[in-house]
């Protein structure tokens, strides 16, 4: 029978403050691994009796290649942190980081979370319907502001609205550009 490979390229752990070495973030920086750290969890309640559970980070790992659990756990243990765990969802985990999709729960803000390497945590936030709703405030500015040509449009999110920079950077400048034409286009002729 052959041997099922149970490696996996992500992984997480909890880091509790109180047993960690000071260094543990240079710990894992020395890795050279991409890793995001959550904000602080110190609200969090335990459901069962009330009580403040111990400050404590979630860590995400984004290896390269697979990694067996005794690969990973030979990290974690250096942090002194509890048993790894694999993840299903990059971007479940990362929602988890400030508990967006459990508004029960104490709430943190995503502009607190570390990310060291290559992992993308804007696109955990986005939907389709904050992209789309975005792109008609783009609109909307443009209109109120006359704006029509696109570097005037990308020069101001550059400056003053990161979410709409990186709409345009990644996948929403064809869409506003046609947009800026088509007003040009209709403007009345002299």
């Amino acid at each position: 029978m052959e041997k099922k490979d149970t490696r996996v390229r992500n992984w997480s752990c909890i880091v509790y403050p109180e047993s960690a070495p000071e260094n543990w973030l240079d710990l894992l920086k020395d890795e050279k691994i991409s890793f995001s750290v959550s904000p602080l969890h110190d609200s969090d309640v335990n459901e069962g009796t009330g009580e403040l559970k111990k400050p404590h980070f979630h860590v995400l790992f984004c290896f390269e290649g697979k990694k067996s659990y005794e690969q990973v756990k030979s990290i974690t243990d250096r942090l002194k942190a509890p048993i790894p765990e694999k993840v299903n969802s990059v971007k479940g985990l990362i929602r988890y980081f400030v508990h967006k999709d459990n508004p029960d729960k104490a709430q943190y803000n995503m502009n607190d979370i570390q990310v060291f390497g290559n992992i993308d945590i804007i696109g955990a936030f986005k939907t389709a319907t904050s992209r789309y709703d975005a792109i008609k405030e783009m609109r909307k500015y443009c209109d109120d502001n006359d704006i029509v040509e696109f570097a005037d449009l990308f020069d101001y999110c550059a400056l003053n609205n990161d979410e709409w920079f990186y709409l345009l950077c990644d996948n929403s400048a064809y869409i506003m550009g046609q947009y800026l034409k088509s007003k040009r286009h209709r403007l009345p002729k002299e």
